[in-house]
C-alpha cells in the first residue's frame, strides 16, 4: 500500500503530478464533502502537502492520528502549530533557500515601482491620456534614500545586498544583533523606523511579530517614508497602515501579503500610493520548479521513497 497523503490546496501541475505518482494523494481542499473523506481516509494519512499560508487548520490535527510529516511549500511556518507537532513527534520541513533571491528581487521591485509611481505613469499611457499633452506627477528619487531591513534572515540579506548600491545607508532590526552584519543595528522597530526612509519587512509571520509594524512604527517613518511588505500580512497593522495612507502619514506602501488573503482592503485598491501584488513572492518558473523538488525530496528523505 503506498504512502497515503493530504493535500490542502493546488500546487503546480508538475508538483501534482509528482506527489500522485509516487504517493496516494486526497485532496481536501477539492472534496465535495470534506468531513467525508477525512472520516474515511484520515485514520491512515502519514503526511500533509501544504503552503506556509494555508499551513494545518488546528482543528485537522486530531484527524490524523498517524500523521508523520508535514511537507511545507513554502517558508511560514507561523500557521503550523509547532508545539502540537512536537508533542505529537510529527517532523515540518519547509523549502528555505531556493525562493530567497526572488523575494528579495519582488521587493526592490516594489520600491522602484512605488518611489518612482511606475503604476500610475503605466496607466496614464494605458488610458490614452500622454497624446493630449500633460504628464503624472513628478515622483521622488529612489536612489539615495535610508533603507531599513526588519528581519535580517536569508531573505532580509538578500534585500539589504540589492538595496545598497542605491541608499545612503542601510540598517536592520532583528530579534538580536547579526554578528556579521555589515549594517548599522537598531535596537527595535520603531528605532529603526525613525532613521529610515524606505522599510523592508521581510521577518517570520505569527504571534511573536504580530502587528510588529503598528501605528507608532508608520508615525516613526514619516511623511517621506515608504513600507514594503514581502513578510505576512499579520506582521503590519494594517488597519493602522491604511489610517496612516489616508492621513498623509507615509508617503506610500508596496505591498504582496496582507493580513485576510486573498481579501485586501478596499480602501486600497484606488489608491495611487500602494502598488499591490497577489502573493507573488516566489512566484517564478524557477522558484516553483525549485520549491517543488525541495518538497518531494522531503517527503523521500522522510518516507524513503
Amino acid at each position: 500500500m503506498t504512502v497515503q497523503l493530504l493535500s490542502l490546496q493546488s500546487f503546480s501541475p508538475s508538483l501534482d503530478e509528482a506527489l500522485d505518482a509516487r504517493y496516494t494523494v486526497h485532496r481536501l481542499h477539492e472534496a465535495a464533502d470534506p468531513e467525508a473523506l477525512l472520516a474515511r481516509v484520515g485514520p491512515t494519512v502519514r503526511g500533509i502537502v501544504t503552503s506556509g499560508g494555508t499551513g494545518v487548520p488546528s482543528d485537522l490535527w486530531a484527524r490524523l492520528p498517524a500523521l508523520e510529516i508535514v511537507a511545507v511549500n513554502g517558508v511560514g511556518l507561523d500557521t503550523v502549530d509547532l508545539d502540537v507537532a512536537a508533542a505529537r513527534g510529527v517532523s515540518v520541513t519547509t523549502t528555505p533557500g531556493v525562493l530567497t533571491e526572488d523575494v528579495a528581487d519582488l521587493a526592490i521591485g516594489l520600491w522602484l515601482a512605488l518611489a518612482r509611481r511606475m503604476m500610475v505613469s503605466d496607466r496614464f499611457v494605458r488610458e490614452g491620456r500622454w497624446p493630449s499633452g500633460g504628464s503624472p506627477p513628478l515622483a521622488p528619487r529612489a536612489s539615495g534614500k535610508r533603507v531599513g531591513i526588519l528581519g535580517l534572515g536569508q531573505i532580509g540579506r538578500a534585500i539589504a545586498c540589492r538595496a545598497a548600491p542605491f541608499a545612503a545607508a542601510v540598517a536592520y532590526h532583528s530579534r538580536r544583533p547579526v554578528e556579521d552584519a555589515p549594517y548599522a543595528y537598531a535596537a527595535s522597530p520603531l528605532d529603526l523606523a525613525r532613521d529610515v526612509e524606505v522599510l523592508f519587512v521581510a521577518t517570520t509571520g505569527g504571534t511573536g511579530t504580530q502587528a510588529l509594524v503598528d501605528a507608532a512604527v508608520l508615525d516613526a517613518l514619516g511623511p517621506r517614508g515608504l513600507l514594503i511588505n514581502v513578510a505576512r500580512g499579520s506582521v503590519v497593522d494594517e488597519a493602522a497602515l491604511v489610517a496612516a495612507l489616508e492621513a498623509g502619514a507615509i508617503a506610500g506602501a508596496g505591498l504582496d501579503v496582507f493580513v485576510d488573503e486573498p481579501n485586501v482592503p478596499a480602501v486600497l485598491l484606488g489608491r495611487d500610493d500602494v502598488v499591490l501584488q497577489p502573493h507573488r513572492g516566489s512566484a517564478t518558473v524557477e522558484g516553483r520548479t525549485a520549491m517543488a523538488d525541495l518538497v518531494l525530496a522531503n517527503l523521500a528523505a522522510h518516507f524513503g521513497r
